[in-house]
This record gives structure tokens, sequence and C-alpha cells, in this order.
């Protein structure tokens, strides 16, 4: 007998049946247990199963990717739930080609071969979020899931929308269950910087009954629960360029930079986040089919709920007034220049202290429903047919309550004066750490008598996406006989999408400036009369010892300790808006024009919100797409060869610039989609592929809403285009991959992908009256300028101080710097990735559990202007160690991206470019506000022990290391640090 027919995984890899491998996978998308099974029915191809756990796990990865017609990666649910990848994204970044980004340390984003413009399915259908690319991998749970694809060659049965590939998640099906399955695991998780634990617990069940001649019917059903709390440290500072004559003290040009131009970080802010997120999550999938088993008819229930908040205190100073040259920049005695052209250990002249607490809520509800079913006729007709609904409906109220820093003792020698307190601040910049941040004189962020309550806001975003899809697929198998033609393929599908923005808001602002008391007095409120008035609600939080506890601080910072209003106990907003009703109610409001406004004390805080016309959007999408598909097998040569034909019809509805008349645009364009993939068998276990296409994917949502998004000070805005076209591509893969032992391989493959369409970032100062009404004027310096009293303008100025700033808003020239997007932008993608995994089981003993997967990727990117495009890192390449021997599992995990750009239009870098030409108006540097984030890697470990066929213990460790993540600008200066938790988890999983 050969060592083939001898070896049981072999036969395994060798049977094209995606169903058995699915199933394999199914009990261990909530249980990792040690096998696919226990005892299966004798005729599943289960049975021929022997190896265990990881190694099974990869063995059915790499029977689908062999057995697949498409270029792509698979993972089964072995490698979701044994590694510390509780988390979708953070399974996926094992992916060749695969990167990720994170949200407080946990995976929130994907991209393949760099580009985020992909899309998401759940049993082949779609899922909708917040916008166009899908639920969040934040909302779904990882244990549901079977198996996760992600198919980087597309066909023409495949649903269009995906530029660098479809991630298509599956669940296993209650019909292909050998036996009835109830499987739970329960796991706490330490998060060492929120220093909480969080509760993970996840439950699944499910069985199918034969009844004879009226067929088999089976239920499966998953409850899924999560409830944690995390942090995340930030530091920011705004880079600004200052000539040396602008600079006191200094008397010579910077040596590093183009321009003899400094680079001069500051309005450093310093932000500790607390997020606490719960989930829940259900699923449940009824099966019927007849006793002919001719096909099967289904409803898939999938439901997330989201809810939780995030607090944090932004401790901000800004700079003083530019037009006033004591109030610029100092050199001291220990200033330099470092290699970038940063100034680096200088002194602030009178800085503005701007400290605040914000709170965010979110809830948010999503479905997706699909009831469709297959039949097979004379043999050879399959018809199948689908009606699907998906919906996310999000609400993330958001509140504010800010500072401003008062003299009070100039405040009682004249009430009509600003008398702010200017005090001076010593910085140290550092490219790796948190900045040492040391005021002369004392900290005024623990100054109560001179903190003036500023602002309050309360914001109500809500967003509604939804989706009604229809399809039906023909297939016709070996027509007329031929049967190298193995399928005919044929079938269409119809969408109607509506997406939905709106947003109202509560506001007073302006009030240590211009609040006055019944009598028409000046009336400032104290910070110390409020915590008299409500005791416990001025904090001063204990974030000291742990700010970058992992990164490390370069010195003491004043930034990590102040007096604040509660976070906590903002996120209460009826409670925080009673408060303020009773701090304000029966005063009045003075605007600068000396208007005045009575605040009322009547009413709740949803009957005092008002609606923000500049932030309605309404959205609506039909499309409708036709494709062709033949399926031809030559024996040593597969084909699959098509085409798919899209329309989509768009109506974009928002206000006009004035806020009193609703406004429509619609936009309809078609895209004809031929694609082809083959695969060549070199020879029994070596395949060589090809694959060619031409992709689309339509922009989000909120980029084809005319409407502003905008920042909480009204400063600065985001605003869509309904007349962008889609993201299009030709795209070209060839690939070899050899097989060999118990499911190892080495595969490499080479992409080339030609968008003739990327979206570009374009930035306007906007004239928007709405806006304009509410702007925060504390940091003049941010705040754009137009050239003339109306209109938006694509010129614009900074004002220097107060008092410029104050002769442009009486002339009417005050703008909200906006970002837009707009066609026209092209590019290029290619590389090549070479994945590797083997197990050494001809090892002897001990040794034959250890095994390695591993993968590299090299993308190179380039605009029209030279520059990379953005989320692109040329180099990128993880590993996986392991070790898997009785049982005992354990597995090393490491990562790795480097440096890549992040925004190409980030505010806090839009002055600085490599040429750091800011001051020369004649000079045009496209560099200007790149913002490019540093290597990224990261070590996870993780481990367990099967305690016996029913218990098994877990462990891991997620960011082992606490690596940071930094941002520089395009000529190397660190702008912003972040340092999140590493989350530690032990649970237990159980199967009955």
């Amino acid at each position: 007998m050969s060592k083939k027919q001898q070896n049981p995984l072999q036969s395994f890899r060798r049977r094209r049946d995606l169903g058995s491998v699915l199933l394999a996978s199914a009990v261990a998308s909530v249980l990792p247990i040690s096998s696919y099974a226990q005892e299966p029915a004798q005729d599943m191809v289960l049975e021929e199963v022997v190896v265990t756990g990881i190694r099974a796990s990869m063995a059915a990865a790499a029977d689908l990717k062999e057995n697949s017609d498409q270029i792509g990666d698979s993972i089964v649910a072995e490698d979701i739930g044994k590694l510390p990848d509780n988390n979708i994204a953070e399974a996926l970044q094992r992916v060749t080609g695969v990167s990720i980004n994170r949200d407080f340390g946990v995976g929130s984003e994907v991209s393949i071969r760099g580009l985020p413009q992909n899309r998401v399915e759940l049993n082949g259908r779609s899922t909708v979020g917040d916008g166009r690319n899908g639920v969040s991998f934040e909302d779904f749970p990882a244990s549901f899931l079977s198996a996760v694809e992600v198919i980087k060659s597309p066909t023409p049965e495949m649903i269009e929308g995906a530029l660098g590939g479809t991630i298509s998640l599956k669940t296993a099906k209650p019909l292909d269950l050998p036996e009835r399955l109830f499987a739970v695991s329960m796991d706490g998780e330490y998060a060492d910087k929120s220093e909480e634990w969080a509760p993970v617990f996840s439950i699944a069940g499910g069985e199918n009954w034969d009844f004879g001649e009226a067929g088999t019917f089976g239920v499966m059903g998953l409850f899924a629960y999560q409830d944690r709390t995390l942090r995340q440290d930030t530091h920011q500072a705004s880079l600004f360029v200052f000539n040396q004559e602008d600079i006191n003290n200094l008397n010579v040009d910077a040596q590093n930079t183009p321009s003899g131009d400094y680079v001069v970080a500051t309005e450093h802010k310093f932000e500790p986040f607390i997020e606490e997120r719960e989930r829940k999550a259900y699923n449940l999938i009824l099966q019927w089919a007849p006793a002919s088993e001719a096909g099967n008819i289904y409803l898939d229930v999938n439901a997330t709920e989201r809810e939780g908040g995030q607090e944090a205190y932004s401790i901000l100073y800004a700079g003083g007034d530019p037009s006033d040259p004591d109030l610029n920049p100092s050199a001291t005695g220990g200033t330099f220049e470092d290699r970038n052209g940063a100034l680096q250990n200088y002194r602030y002249e009178g800085v503005v202290v701007i400290p605040k607490t914000w709170s965010e809520f979110r809830e948010t509800d999503s479905t997706s429903i699909a009831f469709g079913g297959d039949w097979n006729f004379f043999d050879k007709l399959t018809v199948a047919a689908e009606f699907s609904t998906a919906e996310s409906n999000s609400v993330q109220p958001k509140s504010e309550f800010n500072w401003r820093a008062v003299d009070p003792v100039a405040e009682a020698l004249d009430p009509e004066a600003t008398n702010e307190f200017n005090p001076s601040v010593d910085i140290v910049n550092s490219q790796t750490e948190g900045p040492s941040v040391v005021f002369v004189g004392g900290n005024p962020f623990l100054n109560t008598d001179v903190l003036a309550f500023r602002e309050y806001l309360y914001s109500k975003p809500k967003i509604d996406n939804k989706e009604d899809a229809f399809r039906l697929d023909v297939e016709y198998n070996e027509p007329g006989g031929l049967e190298w033609i193995t399928a005919i393929k044929a079938g269409f599908r119809v969408t109607e999408n509506e997406f939905e923005s709106r947003e109202s808001q509560y506001r007073v602002r302006d009030l240590y400036r211009y609040l006055d008391d019944e009598n028409g007095n000046r009336d400032i409120i104290w910070q110390d009369e409020i915590a008299a008035a409500f005791p416990g609600s001025i904090i001063i939080p204990d974030v000291t010892g742990d700010a970058f506890e992992h990164a490390g601080q370069v010195g003491p910072s004043d930034l990590t300790r102040f007096s604040v209003y509660d976070g906590n106990q903002l996120q209460n907003a009826e409670q925080t808006f009673e408060r303020v009703q009773q701090l304000v109610g029966g005063k009045q409001l003075r605007d600068a024009d000396g208007n005045i406004t009575p605040l009322s004390t009547l009413g709740t805080l949803d009957e005092n919100l008002e609606d923000l016309n500049s932030a309605f959007a309404l959205v609506t999408e039909d499309t409708t797409a036709y494709y062709l598909q033949a399926n031809m097998d030559f024996e040593t040569v597969r084909f699959v060869i098509g085409a798919r034909f899209v329309e989509t019809e768009i109506s974009s509805t928002a206000f006009n610039q004035a806020g009193d008349q609703l406004v429509t645009e619609d936009s309809r364009y078609v895209d004809f989609l031929p694609s082809f993939n083959a695969t060549v068998n070199l020879t029994d276990s070596t395949l060589m592929r090809f694959a060619g296409a031409k992709v689309m994917a339509r922009p989000n949502f909120e980029q084809l809403s005319p409407t502003f998004v905008f920042a909480s000070d009204f400063v600065t805005a985001d605003k869509g285009n309904p007349g962008l076209d889609p993201f299009r591509a030709t795209q070209f893969d060839i690939a070899f991959e050899h097989y060999f032992g118990e499911g190892d391989l080495i595969s490499t493959t080479f992409f080339y992908k030609s968008v003739a369409s990327f979206l570009k970032s374009e930035t306007f100062c906007a004239f928007d009256p709405e806006a304009l009404s509410q702007q925060n004027l504390t940091i003049p310096t941010r705040i754009c300028i137009r050239p003339e009293a109306t209109g938006d303008s694509s010129t614009w100025t900074f004002a220097s101080g107060d008092a410029e700033l104050a002769a442009f808003s009486a002339e009417g020239r005050r703008g909200v710097l906006t970002n837009t997007t707009a066609n026209g932008s092209s590019g290029v993608v290619q590389g090549f990735e070479i994945g590797y995994q083997q197990g050494f089981y001809f090892l002897p003993g001990f040794w034959s559990g250890f095994g390695i997967n591993a993968n590299y990727t090299f993308s190179e990117s380039e605009d029209p202007d030279g520059s990379p495009l953005a989320d692109i890192s040329e180099n990128s390449y993880n590993f996986q160690l392991y070790w898997e021997y009785e049982s005992f599992q354990v597995r090393l995990a490491y990562t790795f991206r480097d440096n890549f750009l992040d925004e190409n239009n980030e505010k806090r870098t839009e002055r600085v470019g490599e040429l750091v030409a800011f001051n020369n108006p004649d000079i045009v540097d496209p560099t200007a506000g790149n913002d490019f984030r540093d290597d990224l890697e990261q070590w996870d470990l993780s481990g367990s022990w099967d305690v016996n066929d029913i218990f098994s213990v877990v462990a891991n460790v997620s960011n082992l290391t606490a690596e940071p993540t930094v941002n520089y600008a395009a000529n190397g200066t660190t702008w912003e640090v972040q340092e999140s938790d590493r989350r530690f988890v032990v649970g237990v999983r159980a199967k009955f």
C-alpha cells in the first residue's frame, strides 16, 4: 500500500467536499477541542480524520486552498478559537496578504494587499454595519464561524464590490452535524491597563432529525456574550513650521530641512481613554431537506446587540498668539534640532489651558435574515434562490464638559476683558514615548481657582443602514453531454439599499466669556463652585502611575495630573444636563456681537435638542447584476470564465448650504466585469494558477453624502460627494502551490492591480452659517480664513492671533476647514506573497508535535504623484510556531508590517511635508499633511490542555510585549503615540 493510501489526512485532503471541511471545524468554532468530532457517523468522511487540533485545522485549510478554483486562503475554526484570536480581524492577520489595524488594541479593520475596499459576506450574502464594508469585526463573534475564506480572484457568480478581495464568513449548517451538539465556552479576559476582568461566554447547540419520507429537519442555535473594559493612552501634538526669526533666543536656520525652517511640535494633548463594550450575539439556523436529498430549504437569522461607551479626559494646551513675538517658542539652554529638523527641548510662552471631559456612548443593533434554498431538477439542473435583508441601527450620543483657564485677579479688575490665564510651559519631546510637559509656576490643570466652566455639548448622531436583496442562480451540469464543461452558471441579483444619518444637539458655549447673571453682570462658574454644588462630580483621575506604563514617559508631565468633571458621571446625560441647567438656567448668554439668548430651565434633554440640518443625509442605492459563467475541466487544466454586468443607481439627499431646503442629486453607472481563473495541475501535488479580472467597489455611503460631519469644535469637518465614481481596477495573478506531507504546503503568488479610479482627498475652507455660529474660537491659528465673505474657497489662510481673528470675523471671512473626496486619482499595487506551513510529524516522540505556519508579502504602490498609496506596507510577514502533543497545545505567533501611509490629509500634520515649506506659499509640497504609521509588530502566545474528552483549559496573551503605535509626519517628526492593553485570557471549554 502506498504512503498516500496509508495516510488518512491525505485521503481527507483529496476530497473536494467543502461542506465536509466546514463541518469538520464547526464544533471547534465554539469549542476548540482536540479533534474534529468524537465517534462520527459511519458514513461521514470525518471518520477518516485522525490528526488533531491545530494540525487538523491547518490541513483542512490547505484542502480548501488546493481544491478551490480561485486564488485565496482559508482559516478553519480551530485557528480562530485556538490562537489568542477570539476576534475575526486578528485571526485574518495570519493570512498571506492580509494586514489589520486595531482600535484599543483589538483588531478592527482588514486590508487585503493594502486595500481596505473589501467585501464582508456571511454565508454568501451581505452584512451591513455603519458603512459599506459590512459588519464590524468587533461586533460579530468569531465563535460563530466554522471557516473564514479570503478570496483574492473573483468569479462572475460572486457579488461585486471588492477591490482587494472578499472575506467570506461561514457558519455550520445543522444538517451537516453528524450527531447532537452541545458545547459551551467560558473565558475571563484581563486587560492590564484598565485592570479589569471581562466575561466572555458562548454556547452552541444543534441536532437534526430524520422523519423518513417527510425528510430531514435540523436546528442549530448559538449565543455569545462579551463584556470588556479596555484602556488606551494617547499623546498627540500639532506640528507647526517656524522661521528662526520667529523663535526667541535662536539665531540659526534649521540644518536638517530643505527650507531652513523648524518643525515645532506644540498643542500637546494627553488622552487616557476607557472603553466599555458589551456585546450579545445570536444565530439561529433552521434547515429542511427532502428524503430524496434533491435540495434543501433554510432560514438563517443573525443578530448582534452592542452597547457601551468611552470616557476620556482631553488634557490640552494650545500655543500662544503667533502675532505676539513674546508668545512664540523660546530656545533654552537644552534646545537642539533633531535629525528631522524639529525643535526639541524648548519653552512655549503664554499658552492657553483647555482641559475637557468627553464621553461617547454607542448602541448598535444589527440583524441579518436569509430565507432560501436550492433544488436539483433532472440531475443536471440546480436552481437556487434567496431573499435576504440586513439592517444596522446605531445611535452614538456624545458629551463634552469643557474648561478654560481664567486669571481671577485680572477678572476682578476688569470683567469685560478676556482675562485668560496664560502660563508658560517647558517641553521635552520624544520620537517613541510620551513627551514631558511641565508648566512654569505649577500645574494649572490642578488649579480649581483658575479653571472656568467653558462649554457643555451633547450630540446624538444616528445611522440607519439597510439592504434588501434577492438572487436567483441556475446551474446546468455537462450541457449537451460535454464532460469538459462541468457546469454553466447564470443568475441575477437585485438590491435596494437605504442609508440615513442625522444628528441633534444641545450646546451652551463660551460661558467663561459671555455668560451674564440675571442683572446683566459677567458671571464665571469656577470649578470649585461645581465641586461644592455637586459633591463627587469633580475628580482627579489616578492615571499618573500607569500613563504609558509600557512605552514610558520621557520625564514628569503635568498633562497626567488634572482636575476634571467625572467622565463616568458625564455618561449619565440626563443627570449632567440637569446640573448644567442648575448652573446656567435663568441666566443669559451673549455672543461676540452682543446678541442675548436667555438660557431656559424648562424641559428634558431630548426636548432641548435641536436638529442639525447640515448633518442630515439620505442615500438610496439600487443595483441590478447579471452573470454568466462556465466551469471547464480538461483533467490537468480547470477554467472558470465569464462576466458580470452591474447597473447602479444612486440618489443622495441633503440640505443645501443655507440649511433651508432639501436637495437631491442622482447618478447612474454601469460596469462590465469579465474574469477568468485557470488552474493547471503540473503534478499530482503541484498547481499553477492564472487569474485576471476587472473589479469595482462603490464608495462608502459617507463619501457619497453631501453632508458635513463636523468636529465638536466646528473648526474642521469632513464632507461627502454624491458625484463620486466607484473604485475600478484591472488585476492579474499568477500562483504556484505545492502540497506535501500531512496538509503541508508552500505557495507563491505574484499580483498586479491597476486602479483606474482611486479617490483623492481635497481640502477647502467652507462657508456654512450654521456651523460658523457654533465655532470654537479658542485656537485662532486653526481657523481657516476665506478671501471673501461668502462662498466656499479652495484657498485660505489662518488667523495669527485673537486680534486678527476678530477682524476677519467682523468681515465674515471665517470658515470651516473641510476635507472632501473627489474623483481622479489612479494607482498601481503590485508585489508577491509567499506562504509556508509544515508539521514536523516525521520527528520522533515529543518533537513530532512541532509545526510552523509563516508567510511574507511584498507590496509596491504608487499614485500619479509618485507617493505610496494609503494603508499599504511594503513588507509584512508573520509566523506561528506551534507544538501539539498528546493533550497539550502551545502556539507563539508574531506579526509585523513596516511603516505605511496612514492618512494623506491629517489635520495635525497639514503644515508639514518633506520640504517643510509652509511659510513659502509659492512652493507646492504634495506630501504636506501626509501621516505615516511606524512599523507595527505584535507577539501573541496561547496554550491549552485537554483535561479529558469533555473539558479543555485554555489561556492566551495578546500583545505580549505591549508594543505602542507611533505616527509621524512626512519629515519624520512624531506627532502621536498610542498604547493599549495587554490582554490575558483564561477559560474552560466543554462539549457534552
